[in-house]
């Protein structure tokens, strides 16, 4: 099945994810409704392209009222790790 829930982050804030930070909440595009906290969720580029997972650290409805810099995904795994890590994987 399709994740069931999505973050999408600024473009601003796409490098900094694909080089395993957090996504703050000044970085965050969108979420989708009824995110709990902790949940999985699959992180997307503003225009749709997939970065990577993260984890929730606030729910929805939290995040609408969190400061600008607080963590609102952690980082668990992105698209950029492959090309950070290409001398180790010959």
């Amino acid at each position: 099945p399709p994740p069931q829930h999505k973050v999408w982050v600024k473009p601003g804030s796409e490098q900094s994810f694909l080089y395993g930070n957090h996504v703050l909440k000044s970085g965050l595009g969108r979420i989708t409704e009824n995110t709990a906290q902790y949940q999985g969720v699959v992180v997307y580029s503003m225009a749709d392209v997939p970065l990577g997972f993260g984890v929730a650290a606030k729910s929805t409805q939290d995040c609408r009222k969190v400061d600008p810099m607080a963590i609102v995904v952690f980082h668990q795994a992105d698209v950029g790790e492959y090309v950070r890590s290409e001398d180790t994987l010959t």
